[in-house]
């Protein structure tokens, strides 16, 4: 348990030419670094990128039958237990541009729209992490296709592999063989997608956590940070599944496969309805669970490491 959860003033000094002064600063109300939502997501990567690779070979299976079980045991049986990490550097580098970027605005909008505290509307928050959400879902593209791409690729034939050593070879390859525009193959089902699950998480997460405190019941420590982080991810899974099935063959895809995005709607509706709900079990698992780790790593970053605005510099 962090200290700050039992001692969350300590004493600040500032001297000057004529005083001492000495202040208790309240650490509970640190708040972010534009750049501690991009640190937290790596961290939680690290812990959930199994469970995302096993979403991305699910959501590109096809017309086969197959489950969470069965493709894990497949993976492990044929792979070996590191394949379920194949393409962490492309997960971190997607979280490193994707994440950083739309935490980063989400933040500073917030602090322009309230300077002082000032009340934040509930469709305030939606706009501020619906745009943020779109910046980042562009910037995260390459990231994100390289990722899908690296995750995918153990399944393939060995002869069909791309065998990318690591993200930047990635990106120095489609570059190079599909060039430069590649890279933001599905751009339009990243930025959409990005904007669902940013107004899940962030703005979510900031309702829920916001209405919890008004009870007398929560207080803010983990047990708030996670019940709040659960609710946000479970509803960010929810909006984003469909979207998420689109985006990850999109970017699968190989050239011409598909005649544009209503090529690929049309393609996927013809499976059935419960196409475009391929792989929930583990998307809810893998952004559950990353939602979770995220803000729980992003609010213990604030608590010791976040610039608290009471404070004398």
């Amino acid at each position: 348990m962090n200290k700050q959860a039992f001692y969350p003033f300590e004493i600040k000094y500032q001297e000057t030419d004529w005083f001492l002064f000495i202040m208790a600063v309240d650490n509970s109300k640190n708040i972010s670094r534009w750049y501690f939502g991009g640190i937290a997501s790596m961290q939680a990567a690290c812990c959930t990128h199994p469970l995302d690779l096993l979403k991305v070979h699910l959501q590109t299976a096809g017309a086969e039958k197959t489950s969470l079980l069965k493709t894990t045991v497949n993976i492990v049986k044929n792979q070996g237990v590191l394949a379920l990490y194949s393409g962490l550097s492309a997960s971190l580098l997607r979280q490193l541009t994707y994440s950083t970027t739309r935490f980063g605005i989400y933040d500073t909008a917030k602090k322009y729209v309230s300077p002082n505290g000032e009340h934040i509307s509930f469709f305030q928050r939606v706009g501020m992490a619906a745009g943020a959400g779109f910046c980042g879902g562009i910037v995260g593209t390459p990231g994100d296709m390289i990722n899908v791409r690296m995750q995918n690729d153990i399944k393939l034939p060995i002869d069909q592999r791309r065998n990318y050593k690591h993200a930047i070879d990635g990106l120095i390859q489609v570059a190079r063989s599909e060039g430069i525009f590649k890279l933001f193959n599905g751009a339009e089902w990243a930025a959409s997608r990005a904007v669902l699950v940013t107004v899940g998480q962030l703005c979510f997460y900031d309702v829920i956590k916001a209405k919890l405190l008004d009870t007398p019941y929560f207080e803010d420590n983990l047990t708030l940070h996670f019940t709040s982080s659960l609710g946000a991810g479970t509803i960010a899974t929810m909006m984003t599944q469909p979207l998420d099935v689109l985006k990850t063959r999109a970017m699968n895809a190989k050239p011409g496969e598909f005649n544009g995005a209503l090529g690929l709607v049309t393609f996927t509706a013809k499976q059935g309805p419960q196409a475009f709900f391929k792989g929930f079990i583990p998307a809810f698992v893998r952004l559950g669970p990353h939602t979770i780790l995220t803000f729980i790593f992003l609010e213990q970053l604030r608590l010791n490491f976040g610039v608290n605005p009471l404070a004398i510099q």
